[in-house]
């Protein structure tokens, strides 16, 4: 019953969303096919800028009209023709950059929350130590940088003028994608500096949040009952400890995933990555609405997909949830 109402929720939020995604942009003045023309340095005759506006699907029918015949196309997987790229589908576009930005995000994402929940939880379970006093206030000051200024130093150190890693893009450019050990290879070597630039900046506050909530648990009257009964210490951190003070990273971690297209945005334009957030820097600088709105959705239904997804996992983790909305 609560993920069922859970789902109900974000599915009528991604319907707001789809609908602020058609209306926002044909409510504002003017249309794209308009802006194109105001681009040219040569004039497109009346004609040729109503064949625009029909091939971007910007008539004058009623908006409740094009709104169905939006609705429709999205259900049927027709998300309009890019511009910039011409007369490529969206979907097209959208799909050279789409497994990119899922690997970068999933791999970086994962390994911030792996790493900063272990060191918090070190730095909690052994308070004053060198972790505790080395860890959080290090890796702190570290993400407090600009991410521009810290991912271009370190891509000029370990790629440029030291040449650990290659300079940029997802794989050599003498490869052509396939499973071999060579293309995993090479996709792995591109991926390791833009992940550990991830990492580095965000690992901080994974670790800082982990190690208060590990505090706040640590001091609850269960694990002194656990400590009583002479339960293992290993066994009192990883089933007692840390699982509960794992609840508020877990809603952390939702948030980080539902962002992982929007917020490498930085990331993938240092090292030329191509993914969505490369994508997403074409599009605005050629004007391309379709690819925009496209982009867009998917950035808001990926936040949405995220958080039911920690709803659920909430719902795992604390029965307290499940018998709080069944009373």
């Amino acid at each position: 019953m609560y993920l069922l109402r859970r789902l109900g929720f974000y599915a009528l939020a991604a319907f707001v969303a789809v609908s602020v995604n058609f209306f926002l942009p044909r409510l504002a003045p003017g249309d794209p096919a308009s802006t194109m023309f105001a681009n040219y340095s040569t004039q497109l005759t009346p004609a040729a800028l109503d064949g625009l506006r029909e091939a971007y699907g910007l008539t004058d029918d009623p908006l409740v009209v094009q709104y169905g015949r939006y609705l429709w196309a999205l259900l049927h997987g027709d998300l309009g023709v890019s511009l910039s790229q011409f007369p490529s589908p969206v979907t097209d576009v959208i799909a050279t950059g789409l497994g990119w930005s899922i690997l970068l995000g999933v791999v970086s994402v994962a390994a911030s929350f792996v790493i900063g929940c272990a060191l918090g939880a070190v730095a909690a379970w052994r308070r004053s130590g060198i972790v505790d006093r080395v860890a959080p206030p290090s890796l702190i000051f570290v993400g407090s940088f600009p991410y521009f200024f810290l991912a271009l130093l370190l891509m000029y150190l370990l790629a440029f003028d030291w040449g650990v890693f290659p300079l940029g893009h997802a794989y050599d450019d003498g490869l052509e994608p396939a499973l071999t050990l060579e293309f995993a290879g090479s996709v792995a070597t591109h991926l390791a500096l833009p992940v550990f630039t991830i990492v580095l900046v965000s690992v901080g506050s994974w670790t800082l949040n982990m190690r208060n909530a590990m505090v706040g648990v640590l001091s609850e009257d269960y694990l002194t009952l656990a400590e009583a009964k002479g339960l293992a210490p290993r066994h009192i951190l990883l089933r007692h400890a840390v699982r509960n003070a794992l609840l508020p990273n877990v809603t952390m971690l939702g948030m980080a995933v539902g962002m992982v297209f929007s917020g490498q945005i930085l990331t993938e334009i240092v090292f030329s990555y191509p993914g969505l957030g490369f994508l997403l820097l074409q599009a605005v600088t050629t004007v391309d609405y379709p690819l925009m709105q496209a982009l867009f959705l998917i950035i808001t239904l990926s936040v949405l997909a995220a958080n039911f997804i920690v709803d659920s996992l909430y719902a795992l983790l604390d029965p307290r949830v499940r018998q709080v909305v069944a009373a």
